[in-house]
């Protein structure tokens, strides 16, 4: 029996799902560590609103020089017209400013109390790196998603002789997950940010803290198409599977994280067990995607 098939306009709103997907993944790893960086809260809230709209326009003529030459879509092989390189450069500071909501809202920086004018003030000095991580996305981290599917195709189960190999992925998966949870963590541990977050966050926040930490490492890594996507798959460590490797890589990011903040004595071995778990979680988070960076490099 055939297989059903995929009608075009199924398949076209696969693909443009796809490119979103990759263009929010994209925002979050280029935009994430200054959402922890309260001055550029305090910025959003009082800075009149010329300024927000110079910024605006700024960054749009970066993101429409970057998706006239390259831009976050997949398909692209030549350069757009201006008036599609204008549109989807319009579609790309959506996606930033939307992610860029999501994340402040998770961290509880923007709340049902917030005032308006502080909400927009604040999306619009945090939205600007995620719009540029859109536009970035596939320049410089551009991956074959279809190679990684055959590379799958093509893999061999294990054998005994290779216990040796198997290691060195799962130690090589470890080492990078640290360099790249300690290089994007590392000047957020000592701040004040992450003790003031913590304080406003309740256990079912944690929790959604927890679970989009998980999702988008595992987006970054095994979705989003990004470069050496492929190579993952091919990979034969003791937990190399995309869930096993996403949940063992966040828990390599958390133990970091912990480290980082004691280190630097964010955290003492007095405190409470659940100042600890807070803490731990709200720096898990950029230290999680640091980490998936990491992997993509390896």
């Amino acid at each position: 029996m055939k297989p059903p098939s995929v009608s075009p306009i199924s398949s076209l709103w696969l693909r443009e799902l796809n490119d979103l997907i990759c263009g929010s993944l994209g925002g979050f790893l280029f935009g994430i560590p200054l959402l922890y960086t309260m001055e550029v809260w305090w910025v959003g809230s009082f800075t009149k609103p010329w300024i927000r709209l110079g910024a605006i326009s700024l960054t749009y003529a970066a993101v429409f020089l970057f998706n006239r030459t390259a831009g976050f879509r997949h398909y692209k092989k030549s350069p757009m017209s201006w008036l599609d390189t204008a549109m989807e450069s319009i579609e790309a500071m959506a996606i930033g400013f939307t992610c860029a909501a999501y994340i402040l809202i998770l961290l509880r920086e923007i709340n049902q109390t917030t005032p308006l004018t502080e909400i927009l003030g604040k999306l619009v000095f945090e939205g600007l790196p995620f719009s540029l991580g859109v536009a970035l996305a596939r320049s410089f981290l551009r991956g074959d998603r279809d190679s990684s599917i055959a590379d799958q195709k093509t893999i061999k189960s294990p054998t005994s002789s290779q216990t040796s190999a198997n290691f060195n992925d799962t130690l090589t998966d470890i080492s990078a997950t640290l360099i790249g949870a300690t290089t994007v963590a590392f000047s957020l541990a000592p701040t004040d940010e992450i003790p003031m977050l913590a304080a406003a966050t309740s256990p079912i926040w944690l929790i959604a803290i927890i679970i989009s930490s998980l999702l988008i490492s595992y987006g970054i890594v095994f979705i989003a198409g990004f470069i050496n996507q492929n190579k993952r798959f091919q990979h034969r460590g003791w937990f190399e599977n995309p869930l096993s490797e996403t949940l063992l890589c966040y828990l390599v990011s958390l133990i970091a994280s912990a480290i980082m903040l004691w280190f630097f004595q964010n955290l003492t071995f007095s405190d409470p067990w659940n100042e600890w778990l807070r803490h731990v979680l709200l720096l898990g988070l950029p230290a999680t995607i640091g980490g998936a960076a990491g992997r993509l490099a390896v």
